[in-house]
């Protein structure tokens, strides 16, 4: 039977490329997105191109209602669930310095970017509980995707920071309680990666790159998110619960 992995914010950027990487591995894929159906099928039929049954769960994983009917919806089509990738993020719909920053943007990136993922998981990780409780040979784990924001300082978006370094905290968190389980809890943390959330600011970064920004001087793209994550899911670190996992071409290693 195929391990079935949820990937929030599946449907393109980073989340499209963990996804991606999980079908080539076997994996059968729940989707989540905020876009209709009919708008994501040709990124759903690529993903069952590469042999990978998939459900497309729409909602706002912001949402402690619509976060449950996504979990039933996997549960009605596939009966179980042994990965769950945090996956879905927002960026502040406007980019402004701490000093001036409003609350209604804090609310809103935090809503999407960290208590999604933390009660998600609440919510994954009582499901993969009870799974092992019926079964022994189930496995599980819960990867969440943060960012090099977690621990670098961006003073003109600081309540996305906030929302990462929770993120890294939650890991730690889930990573200690499911200890006990054998449910190992991660956190991939990516640097500049080519998305859509990043084209806009893609002359910026192509300078700073070009300047030395990286050890290795290219953009990171989904895939190289993708195969770390894979990697996880896979089983691949049994012993590594609660780690860092830095996919960011070096960016964020001390140099002089």
């Amino acid at each position: 039977m195929k391990k079935v992995a949820l990937v929030t914010g599946g449907s393109r950027g980073i989340g499209l490329g963990i996804a991606k990487c999980l079908a080539k591995q076997n994996f059968d894929l729940a989707i989540n997105g905020m876009r209709k159906e009919e708008d994501v099928l040709s990124s759903l039929e690529e993903l069952k191109a590469l042999g990978a049954d998939v459900v497309y769960c729409r909602g706002d994983v912001g949402s402690a209602e619509e976060r449950q009917g996504i979990m039933d919806k996997i549960n009605a089509h596939y009966g179980r669930l042994n990965v769950l990738v945090n996956n879905a993020g927002v960026a502040p719909k406007e980019r402004k310095d701490i000093l001036e920053a409003t609350e209604e943007s804090f609310d809103y990136v935090l809503k999407t970017n960290l208590n999604s993922a933390y009660f998600l998981s609440q919510l994954a990780a009582n499901w993969m509980i009870e799974q092992k409780g019926k079964a022994e040979d189930f496995t599980g784990s819960i990867i969440n995707v943060s960012s090099i924001s977690a621990t670098v300082a961006s003073v003109n978006r600081g309540e996305y920071c906030v929302a990462k370094a929770g993120m890294s905290m939650a890991t730690q968190l889930f990573a200690v309680r499911l200890g006990e389980y054998n449910i190992p809890v991660f956190e991939v943390r990516p640097g500049v990666i080519a998305t859509d959330m990043t084209s806009g600011v893609k002359e910026k970064y192509d300078k700073l790159i070009g300047e030395g920004l990286m050890v290795q001087p290219r953009w990171g793209l989904p895939e190289d998110v993708g195969l770390a994550v894979t990697a996880l899911a896979k089983g691949d670190f049994p012993y590594s619960t609660g780690q860092v996992i830095m996919v960011d071409g070096g960016l964020t290693l001390p140099r002089l």
